[in-house]
This record gives structure tokens, sequence and C-alpha cells, in this order.
């Protein structure tokens, strides 16, 4: 399995409200239709500290990112089908209006990994 790491930053005047109720109401009930989804979930950024981006010289710069998205895919072929599907692109522009992706790290899975 590949997992996809998104880092997401609202845009300006967008409230988390608005994103969240979108995530819960939208983006994870479209999951269904995307057939390379294996899991997907958005993790609200708890710790101020962990937003902070710092750079080479150790300067700390302004919050970069308020949410976390994991997205596990049966592959990166079949995630790239998917996206070229309605349901995605409508996924696309609706998220477009409220945030944007500022990180992506794609990986694969070690073993199994742990699941209780």
């Amino acid at each position: 399995m590949t997992i996809i790491i998104h880092r997401i930053r609202l845009h300006d005047g967008v409230t988390p409200i608005r994103f969240e109720t979108w995530v819960r109401d939208v983006d994870y009930a479209t999951c269904p239709e995307l057939p390379s989804v294996v899991s997907f979930s958005v993790q609200r950024v708890v710790d101020p500290a962990a937003r902070k981006h710092t750079d080479a010289k150790g300067v700390v710069g302004d919050e970069i990112f308020h949410y976390v998205e994991m997205i596990e895919v049966t592959s990166p072929e079949d995630f790239e089908k998917d996206m070229q599907s309605p349901p995605f692109r409508k996924l696309v522009s609706d998220f477009d209006q409220m945030a944007k992706v500022v990180d992506e790290t794609v990986g694969e899975c070690i073993g199994d990994g742990y699941r209780a």
C-alpha cells in the first residue's frame, strides 16, 4: 500500500468549522466512489509548536499548516486514475476554495504495520 500525507493550510478567512464540516460531510462521503482509496482521514493539528516552520538557519516562521490528511491507496497508478474522475475533480474544486496543500510526502508501509 502507498500512503500519501498532505499538510494543509486554510486560506485566510476560511474557518475551521467550515473546512471540518466539509471534510466530514463531503470529503469522507466521496471516498467510496474512489476505488483506489483504502483509508482516508484528516487530523486537526493541535500542538501550536508543530504548526511552525523552521528554516535552515533555525528561524521560526509563520504558521504553515493547520491539518494533516493521510490517504492510503492501492497504488499510485490506481489513485492517478481516480484523480481523473468527476467525483475527485469536484473534491479538488471544493478544497481549492478553502485550503492549500503545502507539503506532500508519499511512502510505502513497511510490513503490515499495526492497527488495533
